[in-house]
């Protein structure tokens, strides 16, 4: 690990960390860092997932002030998104990575336009967070909920664009809170994953420090940054750097064709 290395790293973490905190994905910036500094792919994944760790609890505190408005939503999701943290990370270290990474690159788009076209699929499900949760909200947040965590787990690039999607959908209409919530069940979700990437010992963790460090930086910047503008500047970015993240994990993919 020389300084340009650890350099490139730190500003890895700090965009990841400020793209966590406003739309999610992350991944997608510290994951190719790593591997440039010299790490293999399954441990570049893990690697990433306990560096930016760090930085999604600072993106959480920064939405501190928020937290009592949507903590009832945070405990409905939270068991969850550890179960599905806890079973996505366990298959990463069980299936081969190149059948789940062809599935990618879909997945964050189909999150993407599901996120931009929210308000349609709210009035087609008719699907209202603000009231009083029926069964049938429930199993679909459940449901959307254990896929975006299992889907995390993973691999977790673009994470916080299918739980913003997900969120929409189940009837969330307020873009700072959905952020407050998507950062508190991201944070479960990596957490588990992470611990469970300890105990398996894949963590290179020089790398890992330098990329924590960047995003705690980042996190802290992309909450406060996020709630100083306004809810359509916020719901651009965040469709905008869903299609960008598609861009990119095609890209990636052809050119490995």
């Amino acid at each position: 690990m020389n300084g340009s290395r650890i350099g490139l790293l730190f500003a890895a973490g700090f965009v990841a960390g400020l793209m966590n905190a406003v739309a999610g994905g992350g991944t997608i910036v510290t994951f190719p860092a790593l591997i440039f500094a010299g790490i293999s792919s399954i441990g570049a994944n893990a690697t990433s997932t306990v560096a930016l760790l760090p930085g999604t609890l600072a993106g959480v505190l920064g939405y501190r002030r928020i937290l009592p408005e949507v903590w009832r939503w945070i405990k409905m999701f939270a068991v969850v998104s550890v179960v599905g943290g806890l079973i996505g990370a366990i298959l990463l270290t069980k299936t081969p990575e190149q059948v789940f990474a062809r599935l990618v690159p879909f997945l964050v788009l189909f999150a993407t336009i599901l996120f931009t076209t929210r308000d349609f699929f709210a009035r087609l499900f008719r699907l209202n967070a603000t009231a009083s949760p029926s069964v049938r909200w429930l199993v679909a947040a459940t449901g959307f909920q254990i896929v975006v965590a299992v889907y995390g787990g993973y691999f977790g690039a673009g994470i916080g664009i299918l739980m913003l999607a997900s969120l929409g959908v189940l009837g969330f209409d307020d873009i700072h809170k959905m952020n407050a919530v998507k950062n508190a069940l991201a944070f479960l979700i990596n957490v588990v994953a992470a611990a469970y990437f300890i105990f398996k010992g894949m963590i290179e963790w020089p790398a890992a420090a330098a990329v924590a460090a960047g995003a705690i930086a980042g996190g802290f910047s992309g909450a406060h940054f996020s709630q100083k503008v306004s809810q359509s500047t916020v719901r651009f970015c965040v469709t905008a750097i869903g299609l960008c993240i598609t861009a990119v994990l095609f890209y990636k993919q052809l050119r490995g064709n």
